[in-house]
């Protein structure tokens, strides 16, 4: 393809997507869309070194994370994998990975004030799929710090990471008109930055409940939330009714991955604690918040504003 050819791809692929943009901003928010801050595709690909394979910071199904350097400023870029890759994967989404993105960033864009949610910085619209751009948070995934094997993460920050990220998702739920639901989280949807606060992302699948309803219905003929949480949560198996406690059942899944709590403490998680019988008193409580958020009946289990409140409980339960 000639230079003028791909300028040309590019310009019709900015008013495309940026039309589309608008639309769900303003659907979004309200009628009082964000304004979005657009780089070219030029500045994302000088920042990255030209999406460098060796400035990757984390791979997920459908997209690639890099790090970048822009005005004097480290930021993270989420770039969806080459099309070609997808076909081959991906074929049986039920959502074009396009319309993912445009969710993705006008939920982020819509939540970005919250200390724990990754903060959206503005998107390049010169690609058919549009290209995101974040702040950084430097130590990855929190399912990387789980799996790491060079430096465990302690007890004390598993629980101060547990109880942030659940203040984020509670913010989802009570601070709009429209409770917005996450529907993907999990350790991979949870960035920690270089002062280990957890950073809430990935709302590519993000629900929003109309006003004055109590679900959404999903009647598709194809299941629209992601895998993961298709598997977790039986009452949307059953209903497909979608609701702020199929984000709780996700939550108590990933409570028990933050602490093992499917087998019993981990002697890493333990390793050179000096209060041995109040961290596995805090363990029970922790393991019993898990079970209850993963209640069958969605009745049954608790809000995340009580999950929020009842992990700092825990948290300060050991002075």
């Amino acid at each position: 393809m000639s230079r003028k050819e791909r300028e040309s791809e590019r310009e019709r692929a900015f008013i495309e997507n940026g039309s589309r943009v608008l639309e769900k901003l303003v659907s979004t928010c309200n009628g009082k869309p964000i304004p979005i801050r657009t780089f070219s595709f030029a500045e994302l690909s000088n920042a990255t070194n030209n999406f460098d394979p060796q400035l990757v910071i984390c791979k997920l199904w459908l997209y690639q994370w890099y790090k970048g350097y822009l005005e004097g400023r480290t930021i993270s870029v989420k770039k969806a994998n080459d099309a070609d890759k997808m076909k081959v994967v991906f074929t049986d989404l039920p959502i074009s990975v396009k319309e993912e993105v445009f969710t993705d960033l006008a939920i982020s864009a819509k939540v970005s004030a919250h200390k724990n949610v990754l903060k959206l910085v503005g998107c390049c619209l010169e690609t058919p799929i549009v290209i995101l751009v974040y702040e950084f948070a430097g130590k990855g995934t929190l399912r990387d710090l789980i799996l790491a094997d060079n430096e465990p993460l302690t007890w004390e920050s598993r629980l101060k990471m547990a109880r942030e990220s659940a203040h984020a998702i509670s913010y989802l739920h009570t601070a709009f008109s429209r409770p917005i639901i996450h529907t993907d989280i999990g350790l991979h949807n949870i960035f920690i930055d270089c002062h280990g606060v957890p950073k809430l992302t990935g709302f590519s699948h993000s629900l929003i409940i109309p006003e004055g309803e109590t679900h959404v219905k999903d009647a598709s003929d194809e299941w629209q939330l992601p895998r993961t949480t298709r598997t977790l949560c039986p009452n949307y198996r059953e209903t497909r009714c979608i609701t702020e406690k199929t984000d709780v059942y996700s939550f108590g899944g990933t409570l028990s991955q933050i602490f093992n709590i499917n087998t019993m403490v981990d002697p890493v998680i333990l390793a050179g604690e000096l209060r041995g019988a109040g961290v596995e008193q805090q363990f029970q409580a922790v393991r019993n918040l898990a079970l209850r958020c993963k209640e069958k009946d969605p009745m049954q289990r608790p809000t995340m504003v009580d999950v929020s409140k009842e992990l700092r409980r825990i948290e300060k339960s050991i002075p």
